[in-house]
């Protein structure tokens, strides 16, 4: 995890102080960072990750979900990474039910609307775009267009917050040994990156759903290409950043998937577990809202 390290270094020493919206950051723009699977599972270990809510949110995106009351269930607690979002004085009024978060990622996932049709002005067909893009891993591994879209501009009012990690893109480099799988790589543009607290748990869990589109579509995990647009850190996380900088990252750890899931949609969080993964304590900071 040494490019994110030097991620933290550089907008430390090179950002530009920014008033917004939720508090005061340092940032910077446009940069990119890139895992290779076969270098160990990308998890942080200068600091613990919470790797139980990486594989609960990462399995409630692909059920579709946007009841954070399924979230809690999943990760098997009494609030989420996405409560705070669910009990925002501005997204309260919009909500249908307690914990309702709206249109958001998984729902545009497997549930982008159509247009309306003339002629059936009261049905909603949908787009499931994960099922569409895994389909066409297998057919046709070459297309160009295995993208899948959660930043849906006519439905940013109906989410409780609109995306930051927006769109990702599939790519297979195919084997030029006979009986060997090709390799899939991802690569996903964020344009909100929250550097101390939100970006390892993004950079977790794409390479995470990259290991397990691999393993549906019988290709091999290789690279999560990381998009960074506005790349921030908050002032209230700072000592947090200089206590992590501070220590020694240890070796990564290997993902463990059930071999025997061929389906993206059958899943369990007991299907998924990291085995030697070793870090420093919990570092605990606000989370912006």
């Amino acid at each position: 995890m040494q490019q994110y390290l030097s991620l933290l270094k550089k907008v430390m020493a090179e950002g530009a102080d920014r008033d917004t919206r939720n508090g005061k950051t340092r940032a910077m723009f446009g940069l990119q960072m890139r895992f290779n699977m076969t270098d160990g599972f990308p998890a942080m270990t200068t600091k613990k990750l919470a790797f139980k809510a990486v594989k609960s949110e990462l399995l409630w995106f692909i059920e579709g979900s946007g009841d954070d009351n399924r979230l809690k269930e999943l990760n098997g607690s009494e609030r989420t990474i996405w409560t705070d979002n669910s009990e925002a004085p501005y997204w309260t009024p919009k909500a249908k039910f307690p914990g309702d978060l709206g249109r958001v990622y998984g729902v545009q996932w497997r549930a982008w609307r159509k247009p309306t049709d003339p002629s059936n002005p009261s049905g909603q067909a949908t787009v499931d775009q994960l099922a569409e893009v895994i389909e066409k891993i297998k057919k046709d591994p070459s297309d160009r267009r295995l993208i899948v879209s959660a930043w849906n501009p006519g439905e940013l009012s109906e989410m409780a917050l609109p995306p930051c990690h927006m769109f990702f893109q599939f790519f297979v480099d195919p084997s030029d040994k006979e009986g060997e799988p090709g390799k899939l790589s991802l690569f996903m543009h964020q344009r909100s990156c929250d550097v101390f607290l939100g970006v390892p748990f993004n950079i977790a869990s794409y390479s995470l759903l990259l290991h397990m589109v691999a393993q549906v579509t019988g290709l091999k995990a290789h690279e999560f290409v990381h998009s960074l647009g506005d790349v921030h850190i908050y002032h209230d996380h700072f000592d947090a950043v200089k206590e992590q900088l501070a220590r020694t990252p240890y070796p990564l750890p290997t993902l463990k998937l059930n071999p025997n899931v061929k389906n993206i949609d059958d899943f369990k969080m007991e299907d998924i577990d990291l085995e030697n993964y070793q870090s420093h304590p919990t570092i605990k900071a606000k989370m912006a809202v």
